[in-house]
């Protein structure tokens, strides 16, 4: 079975697919995509599945989500960046200026 990521790089849809199994998340999904066929797809996470962070937020078919937590299904998902953040690349956003991270 196969889940389809469709992710937003700057106004352009690109759809892949990627190996499913029950329990997976959204960022399981896209750590595979980057590993085994784009190794250029820009995307944040400082943790696994632990939704401790809050690097990992993004929309998850129109919806803020985190890729941790969110599950991976067998369909195509719509990933797009944070609106209303500075995008860096792909689905990375700057979240928080560097002072107020410092406080």
């Amino acid at each position: 079975m196969k889940a389809l990521l469709a992710i937003d790089r700057g106004g352009v849809l690109e759809r892949f697919e990627v190996p499913f199994e029950p329990g997976q998340s959204v960022l399981d999904g896209l750590r595979h995509l980057r590993d085994a066929r784009d190794p250029t797809l820009a995307f944040r996470y400082a943790c696994l599945n632990a939704n401790a962070c809050k690097e990992c937020m993004m929309l998850v078919d129109g919806k803020v989500a985190y890729a941790c937590t969110a599950r991976l299904e067998p369909r195509e998902m719509r990933l797009a960046p944070l609106p209303n953040k500075r995008l860096l690349r792909d689905l990375a956003v700057v979240l928080a200026p560097a002072d107020e991270r410092l406080a």
